[in-house]
């Protein structure tokens, strides 16, 4: 009899999640065969919800095997993931983290332990795709699958299986994991990048599969897409301050966006201070008709406007943090 390599290994697979009632049921449906095909725990970690999302893990967590309900009084995603592995890490081998807010391939969790075990690696990483409903929402997802709006990021366009610095994390070695630190609960976004700066540093290996990926629902309008925006551009600038960990060229373009659109308004001065903010906004309005045109997608246009809005958000969220005094020194 062959034995199944998979099943030789324990996952602990968290949802980390604030207000997902919408998402929260049919994710843990699609999650419950891997339970058993992976001799998997699955827990939700919840900062506090006020939508049902409580009531409705509760109701799982009474009719699901190895489903358990965690109370995060700390709220942020990074705070959820270490206290998952606090309290139940010790009786596994990896973790699969699992975003609220997106649909999974029915062997995801499968193919995940399979390229660890075959590759050795101490995190797996994956592509992501991102979907719409909305009118908004679906301009959005045209804008985060372009280069307009990810800047060419393999974790958004996908890639060949590589090994790699940093992706959308979806397994780690919970040794590793531990070895490292866990998350920095400092940080209230990018603590992905973050921690994959600090694994890499230990020693530990990244590897980015081909194999597999999510689907990602981006925010459903333009104030909440500004915030979350803004949330990554301040986590990318604490990275900078703890580590010195410089942005690539692909978010350097985007980071000058704030600064170009406040020199726009000493226009009353002299009309050259615009000329770089026109020629920023002509150019994501360009990238827009193109799509519309060039790729016959309707949503183009608007996929531009939610790309500035994106840039803007994500430059001045940088600079927000890049400037705060309180901030200079961000602890080790």
């Amino acid at each position: 009899m062959t034995i199944d390599p998979v099943t030789s290994v324990r996952c602990l697979i968290v949802i980390p999640c604030l207000n997902e009632a919408r998402y929260l049921e049919p994710l843990v449906r699609q999650l419950e065969p891997a339970l058993a095909e992976l001799n998997a725990t699955l827990v939700i970690a919840d900062g506090g919800s006020t939508d049902g999302t409580r009531a409705i893990a509760a109701e799982l967590a009474a009719s699901v095997p190895n489903l358990h309900l965690l109370d995060n009084p700390k709220r942020i995603q990074s705070a959820a993931v270490n206290l998952a592995v606090e309290t139940f890490g010790m009786e596994h081998d990896y973790l699969i983290r699992i975003d609220a807010h997106g649909t999974y391939p029915a062997d995801y969790c499968r193919v995940l332990v399979e390229e660890a075990l075959s590759t050795g690696a101490d995190s797996v990483v994956v592509a992501m795709q991102t979907v719409g409903f909305g009118t908004f929402q679906k301009a959005t997802a045209v804008a985060q699958n372009s280069v307009l709006g990810n800047g060419g990021a393999k974790h958004r366009a996908g890639a060949q299986s590589h090994w790699a610095e940093h992706g959308h994390h979806a397994l780690m070695r919970i040794s590793a994991f531990r070895t490292v630190g866990g998350y920095d609960e400092s940080f209230t976004a990018n603590e992905d990048a973050e921690y994959d700066y600090r694994l890499r540093e230990a020693g530990y290996r990244i590897w980015m599969t081909a194999r597999t990926a999510m689907v990602y629902y981006p925010r459903a309008s333009a104030g909440p897409l500004f915030r979350q925006y803004f949330r990554y551009g301040r986590g990318r600038a604490r990275n900078f301050l703890k580590h010195r960990a410089r942005p690539s060229l692909r978010q350097l373009l985007p980071l000058m966006v704030a600064p170009v659109a406040a020199g726009a308004f000493l226009a009353a001065i002299t009309w050259i201070a615009a000329v770089p903010f026109v020629l920023w906004a002509a150019a994501c309005l360009g990238y827009g008709a193109w799509m519309a045109l060039g790729q016959r997608n309707p949503y183009g246009p608007l996929a531009a406007v939610s790309a500035m809005i994106m840039h803007f958000a994500w430059s001045a969220g940088f600079w927000r943090e890049l400037l705060d005094i309180r901030h200079r020194r961000v602890p080790a």
